[in-house]
């Protein structure tokens, strides 16, 4: 697991915009082109690995609006509203379960959202009971089943009810805990709301919890970040994820609402950045790469020093052999050698599954040479390092020959002191970490095409 330098004048010159790397191809290379057919041959050619599973369900309703977001999701009071949108999903699930084996065991299930404790504890236990229906889940606890908790729309009631339902991971949205902040982007949360939930994940016997904080956003200073780091510390999580906020009005309505002349310089986000990584390393916590941090014996931390560590749409992960099924509007499946996302619009959703089609609209199948560089920015994104010699066996190439441009690229890095470069691997380095984004970058063949369409790497 790497520790980190902070170089400030290579942080000026590499802070370019570029893809987090959740998917290679990312999304921006999805095409219509690709469609339900497509996505059916694809699901029939899992089925002959028999990988098992993992389910991402998308629940996108809030009961509020908070200004940063940028995240597919339906604001609404009206709780009536979450029981049609349930029974589309039930009828996806019904067309997908037609698919794939029934054998195939769901190792890994995530509740997304939106809010996905907007909907009621009954509709939790339909919504599970109708999983189980459909799909192999695990009776004991050695699944990963995880849920995204926003602690205004959870008690411990709650939370013991998720475990009782098979969960035994939550991530929690806390983003700040300054007032000011807090008001700047519409979502206030008291610190005894969020130590209640964590409080009764760990009665309830959660394996780990996780907190999600968000540095560049309106009135944050050096020293509210750290009161924040200080609180949240108090709280000892598993694991944190710290966003760096992307102020993108043009592209999400919602953010027009933040004040943009009280957003933090760009210094000051650095500042902060280093003020919080040397925080959290101080406090025991690995830097598992970009934004997350763990505790050394966290499952994510174990994962990594023992180079299984994979990254997907739900970030970093510990299930690299399953196979991602998204259920529910806007969600991104990855099955086999292929991408597929459902309608993002919530008419067009529910239109499709009222008559009997899948809601796949688009999505790609890999090449191979897309699968060749997803196995390598896979391997530096994740692990930090990259064994030549193992792909030039694997995928039958001569890798400096193959990447010749990106190894010209990493030239320049080497110089920079961010990777070492021998004839057998391509090691990051303590300073280079900071930089995975722009490491992996040189690796993408798309980029070219659409680098515009990203948030700046650091």
């Amino acid at each position: 697991m790497p520790t980190l330098e902070f170089d400030h004048q290579l942080i000026e010159r590499y802070d370019l915009s570029g893809p987090r790397y959740t998917s290679y191809p990312t999304a921006v290379q999805f095409s219509e082109a690709f469609g339900i057919e497509d996505y059916q041959e694809q699901v029939a050619l899992s089925n002959q690995s028999g990988r098992p599973l993992s389910l991402y369900f998308h629940l996108p309703f809030c009961d509020t609006i908070c200004f940063y977001c940028a995240c597919n999701k339906i604001v609404t009071k009206n709780r009536k509203r979450a029981q049609p949108y349930l029974d589309s999903l039930y009828q996806e699930m019904t067309l997908q379960a037609e698919l794939f084996d029934s054998s195939r065991k769901v190792d890994q299930l995530h509740w997304g959202g939106g809010t996905p404790t907007f909907i009621s504890h009954q509709q939790m236990r339909e919504l599970m009971e109708h999983t189980r229906k459909y799909f192999n889940l695990h009776d004991d606890d050695r699944g990963e089943y995880s849920i995204e908790i926003d602690p205004r729309e959870a008690n411990s009631e709650t939370i013991s009810l998720l475990r009782e339902l098979g969960f035994n991971r939550l991530s929690l949205g806390v983003q700040d805990v300054d007032a000011t902040v807090q008001k700047a982007v519409n979502r206030i949360q008291s610190v005894e709301q969020t130590a209640e939930v964590i409080n009764a994940a760990r009665d309830t016997g959660f394996h780990s919890v996780s907190v999600d904080l968000i540095y560049g956003l309106p009135h944050q200073t050096e020293a509210s970040f750290e009161q924040t780091l200080e609180t949240v510390l108090e709280l000892n999580p598993d694991r944190l994820s710290v966003f760096n906020y992307a102020h993108l009005p043009e592209m999400f309505k919602t953010q027009r609402q933040i004040d943009a002349s009280a957003l933090p310089t760009a210094k000051t986000k650095l500042a902060i950045l280093e003020n919080c990584i040397n925080t959290l390393t101080d406090a025991g916590y690995a830097y598992i790469g970009m934004d997350h941090f763990a505790k050394p014996d966290d499952e994510l931390a174990v994962a990594q020093t023992n180079g299984s560590l994979y990254r997907n749409f739900q970030g970093y992960s510990t299930h690299a052999n399953c196979d991602l099924l998204g259920l529910g509007v806007t969600s991104i499946g990855m099955v086999n050698d292929s991408y597929s996302q459902n309608h993002r619009g919530i008419d067009d959703y529910t239109e499709s599954l009222a008559n009997n089609q899948l809601p796949v609209f688009r999505g790609i199948t890999l090449n191979e040479d897309d699968k060749l560089r997803r196995r390598v920015i896979t391997e530096l994104i994740c692990n930090f390092k990259l064994d030549k010699q193992a792909i030039e066996k694997e995928y039958q190439i001569q890798f400096d020959k193959y990447f010749q441009e990106a190894m010209q690229q990493l030239v320049t890095m080497q110089a920079d002191q961010l990777v070492d470069i021998s004839n057998t691997h391509i090691q990051v380095t303590p300073k280079g970490s900071l930089f995975i984004r722009n490491i992996c970058m040189a690796f993408d063949f798309y980029l070219k095409q659409a680098s515009n369409r990203f948030s700046k790497v650091i």
